[in-house]
């Protein structure tokens, strides 16, 4: 998968004390890292530096993922943990 590919993807923290919470794929760093968010603790102002491996990437992408990640920034973190939140609801339901 290219790198470019990762951004707007739900992943799944594999470690560390996020393990198990659902975050989206903001930017890729380099071949290692990519900053992720969950719209709540980690929104686009304070995003998380996450290694690749130490998360279990989906096919699932937020919708509109390339004209989302252009708006504000309060917008942004609104949609992503409302996204987050529906996705857990119908996972759960």
């Amino acid at each position: 998968m290219k790198y470019n590919e990762l951004i707007g993807r739900v992943v799944c923290s594999k470690a560390g004390r996020d393990r198990g919470k659902q975050f989206i794929i903001l930017n890729v760093i380099d071949n290692e890292y990519v900053n992720i968010i969950d719209g709540d603790l980690r929104t686009v102002g304070r995003p998380k530096r996450k290694k690749i491996k130490h998360l279990k990437i989906t096919d699932e992408v937020i919708e509109n993922a390339n004209e989302l990640l252009i708006s504000n920034d309060s917008i942004i973190n609104i949609k992503v943990k409302k996204f987050l939140k529906n996705r857990d609801a119908i996972k759960e339901g």
